[in-house]
């Protein structure tokens, strides 16, 4: 397998189309990059922003520039020598009307080809909770319309034409007495789902004025008035509701009652069965082709835990795209958790990378202390244990409700038909609730043949956990084991296995929107540690662990990607990368938010419950001001300022929100977030607290800038292939989505790259980006000129000792012939209290790297300034270095 280099991730849709991604082929040859990374280019929902509401897995997009587009881009890609990777979602599609198998499920029922595509328990009506209200309440909004475009009768509410049964179709023309209404009912007595096709064109044909199959506009007006007639009854609507394989109901009911699994807690997303051959040969028949057919070299698989049976589908895809294809998954790992190794792939998309690259820039002393200022300010201790819980408790009590009740059922119906003793449902629940809620890991991965080896065995710490915390009876925990492990009579096995899947499949979001998308925004002491694929608890950060994880990853996902930045990241990764230093210095920050408080408090809303915002949410939104706020702006300007705040405004909103405190997106508390948007306003016209706000923040800015340039150049270099998102090249300062799927200036990003003649060393280069960009673009040329080295060379930890030895970064990769040793700043901030230039970084007297035999006595060429070196033993940081800040050493001969 050839694998790749570097990725460039490309996010479709919001502008960017395939003609426009021809454009940036230039520029991406140029940087290094070895394969474009492209986000989901199949057909999505109208409007999608982001193309993972998937109703045509066979189709690409129109609205990028379809497949003859794509093509295009694929013929381009080729000539430029760059390859292609395709980000796919295998685990769900878009419950919409726009995807033809879910409307063809709405419309037949069971009986539909596509009944068995998603995962619908069709033991019930397939509920559609897209109403504003329940449906006796909205009647008066609904009628049965004759939809000339679909081919069909339908309710319509809105916009949205719910298709009807066409055996229900008598129900409603039976009492017209129109030729047109008799020609429709005829049409509909003899409709079949297998020949779906024929039934609509038929209806069409009769709805049609004008074609020689169609009647005159006056029929079709007068059956719109006898449709509108029939509507005006409630009593014919509720008759006409109930003969339906769906049941419209109110948005609010989805989380308890819903038939068909979510992806996460998306109801506008449906879980598709790839498990069943059918459904995975059809979900990928446009995927296989583009590979087979030379034009995809890899492929991104979206949220594997999503599927039943990671394992088996990976095996099944590999087996038809063939063993040269690049295959990564996206999986979030927990904390010493590593990637199956029979998984057959290359790796992970590198969430856990982002979590490792902290260690590199935290110091630990400092984190602690803010931890401690946090809390005096929340007012009480943060125990990020029990906050886990608390929102783990909150998503299986109320967001995912409908699908823990599906899960007693299950369990209720397999006790029964083992014929023991019943167990009080409540008593399940609660045992059920401990197990979730203690579990560290997404998920297992049992399958009908029961629990691995390994699961089993964190099966049992996990209970031996519950037992000890006494909130669950022993018997239901007895029960619950064993529905997990498959320890159960025949005659309920396959119940079991239906239980332990979904199980697995509910564990996996439960955790990801208790963690990533309600912990991160309601804990804040380092906004820093709030990323995806990590966890705000406190631990040792240093390099000793950073060198141990890096070793691992070099022997489990060698070729796997190392992101910084994704289009799911909470903050770009120079935001965090500046966060990150506020541990060198907590107390500044912490003066500062006590100072910038009072210079807003006249800002503080009193509401019934409190202040708005409460002093922990001041803290956390100076913190996110911070990680933001564009070098390059002053508070002179006035349309830069607006801009910003328009920005941060969507990102306060969010945050408020996914924290689900005072407020979240199903019942907005109007009060609460306009006092919060006010105190938002108020910061952005404070120009003494503006002014006060810059000033102290600028040697974070100039530590985060370093930062930026280490963690880059770790990225580059460590085991694992970079992966660049759209944009972080330069500075990436953004906050979460949507702001971090902006689109970049990709015009000025090819200039800079294109007028640079040698590797930009001014202060301002330094704080704009285009000191990274050119660092990027030599190291990734090193990449694909000595691909061997970065896929398999040794990872060779070196410890600096000295004057600021705990102030450097370094390592070697090493094979027979090449060698490569990267030397970076870190823990710089107070280089830059009084001085604010990178000049500050001087000073690497009496530090130094001992290397091994291998790398000593050998000459190395430094890859930005050509200088050559000669190392012994003993490599002085002051030589390696020049005034230069950082470097990257190339072995000669």
């Amino acid at each position: 397998m050839a694998f790749p280099t570097s990725t460039y991730r490309l996010q479709f849709r919001n502008g960017m189309t395939f003609d426009r991604a021809i454009e940036l082929v230039p520029y991406l040859k140029k940087l290094g990059i070895s394969h474009l990374y492209a986000s989901p280019i199949f057909t999505a929902t109208s409007g999608s922003t982001h193309g993972y509401d998937v109703t045509n897995a066979n189709e690409i997009d129109p609205t990028i520039g379809g497949r003859e587009g794509f093509d295009k881009l694929s013929a381009t890609l080729k000539k430029a020598d760059l390859g292609l990777i395709l980000d796919i979602v295998p685990n769900h599609m878009a419950a919409s009307l726009e995807n033809p198998w879910w409307r063809s499920i709405i419309e037949w029922g069971e009986d539909s080809l596509y009944a068995s595509h998603f995962d619908v328990d069709w033991t019930r009506s397939l509920t559609l909770p897209f109403l504003g209200d329940d449906f006796d309440a909205v009647i008066s909004d609904l009628s049965i319309t004759a939809d000339a475009q679909a081919g069909c009768l339908a309710l319509t509410y809105y916009d949205s034409r719910y298709p009807l049964n066409p055996k229900t179709y008598a129900s409603v023309l039976d009492g017209i007495d129109l030729p047109i209404a008799k020609k429709i009912a005829t049409i509909a007595a003899h409709a079949s789902p297998w020949d779906a096709n024929a039934f609509h064109d038929g209806i069409r044909a009769a709805l049609s004025t004008g074609t020689d199959a169609g009647f005159s506009p006056a029929d079709t007006m007068a059956l719109a008035s006898a449709l509108e007639k029939f509507s005006n009854d409630p009593n014919n609507l509720l008759k006409i509701r109930d003969l339906q394989p769906w049941r419209l109901t109110s948005w609010r009911t989805a989380a308890n009652n819903l038939s068909y699994r979510r992806f996460f807690e998306i109801t506008g997303l449906a879980g598709l069965r790839v498990e069943e051959e059918s459904v995975f040969d059809d979900a990928h028949r446009l995927v296989l082709e583009l590979v087979r057919g030379g034009i995809v070299d890899g492929l991104r698989i979206d949220h594997v835990d999503g599927l039943a049976d990671p394992k088996t589908y990976l095996d099944k895809l590999r087996s038809k795209i063939g063993p040269d294809t690049f295959l990564i998954i996206e999986k979030i790992l927990g904390e010493g958790e590593t990637v199956a190794a029979d998984w057959p792939i290359a790796g992970t998309t590198g969430y856990e990378f982002i979590s490792e690259l902290t260690d590199v820039m935290i110091d630990n002393a400092g984190l602690k202390t803010l931890y401690h200022a946090y809390d005096r300010l929340r007012g009480r201790p943060t125990h990020v244990t029990s906050e886990v819980r608390d929102a783990k408790g909150l998503m299986f009590d109320v967001n995912f409700a409908g699908e823990v009740s599906t899960l007693l059922r299950l369990a209720t119906d397999i006790r029964a038909a083992e014929g023991g003793d019943m167990i009080a449902p409540e008593t399940v629940r609660t045992a059920l609730r401990e197990i979730l809620l203690t579990f560290p890991v997404y998920r297992t991965y049992g399958t009908a043949d029961g629990l691995p080896e390994a699961d089993r065995k964190l099966l049992t710490e996990v209970l031996e956990t519950v037992r000890e915390g006494g909130r669950a009876e022993a018997e239901a925990l007895a029960f619950i084991e064993r529905l997990i492990t498959g320890d159960v009579a025949k005659i309920v096995s396959d119940k079991a296995t239906t239980f332990r899947i979904r199980l697995q499949q509910l564990s996996g979001p439960l955790t990801a929107k208790s963690i990533e998308d309600t912990l991160f925004f309601r804990i804040n002491p380092l906004l820093a540690l709030n990323e995806v694929g990590s966890e705000p608890f406190m631990r040792d950060h240093d390099l000793k662990h950073f060198h141990a994880a890096m070793q691992a990853r070099r022997e489990t996902q060698p070729n796997g990607l190392s992101c910084s930045s994704t289009h799911d990241t909470k903050r770009g990764e120079d935001a965090r990368a500046r966060l990150l230093a506020l541990t060198e210095a907590p107390d500044v920050f912490a003066e500062a938010v006590n100072r910038w408080r009072g210079l807003n408090a006249a800002a503080i809303h009193s509401l019934p419950d409190g202040a708005a915002p409460e002093p922990a949410l001041e803290w956390m939104l100076y913190q996110a001001l911070a990680g933001v706020w564009p070098p390059e702006l002053t508070i002179k300007d006035a349309d830069g300022i607006a801009a910003l705040s328009n920005r941060f405004l969507t990102f306060v909103e969010k945050a408020l929100r996914e924290a689900k405190l005072h407020t979240n997106w199903g019942e907005p508390n109007e009060a609460y977030e306009t006092a919060v948007a006010d105190y938002v306003h108020a910061l952005f016209g404070n120009r003494i607290f503006l002014s006060d706000f810059v000033a102290t923040m600028q040697p974070f800015w100039w530590a985060g800038a370093v930062n930026g340039i280490t963690q880059t150049l770790i990225k580059l270099t460590a085991p694992g292939i970079p992966d660049i998102y759209q944009g972080s090249e330069t500075l990436d300062l953004s906050l979460v989505d949507p702001d971090n799927r902006r689109e970049p200036d990709f015009e000025t990003l090819a200039k800079q790259l294109s007028a640079a003649t040698h590797l930009p060393v001014t202060d301002e280069d330094w704080l704009n980006g285009a000191v990274k960009q050119q660092v990027i673009a030599r190291a990734l040329r090193l990449r694909q000129d000595k691909p061997t080295l970065f896929s398999q060379g040794r990872y060779i930890p070196l410890t600096g000792a000295g004057k600021r030895g705990r102030n450097v970064i370094s390592f070697a990769r090493a094979d027979e012939q090449d060698a490569v040793l990267l030397i970076a700043p870190r823990l710089v901030l107070g280089a830059f209290a009084e001085h604010p230039s990178t000049a500050a970084l001087d000073g690497w007297d009496e530090t130094s790297l001992t290397l091994q035999p291998g790398l000593a006595d050998r000459r190395y060429r430094d890859l930005f300034s050509g200088r050559v070196i000669a190392a012994g033993e003993k490599l002085s940081v002051a030589e390696a270095l020049s005034g230069q800040h950082f470097t990257l050493l190339v072995a000669e001969g």
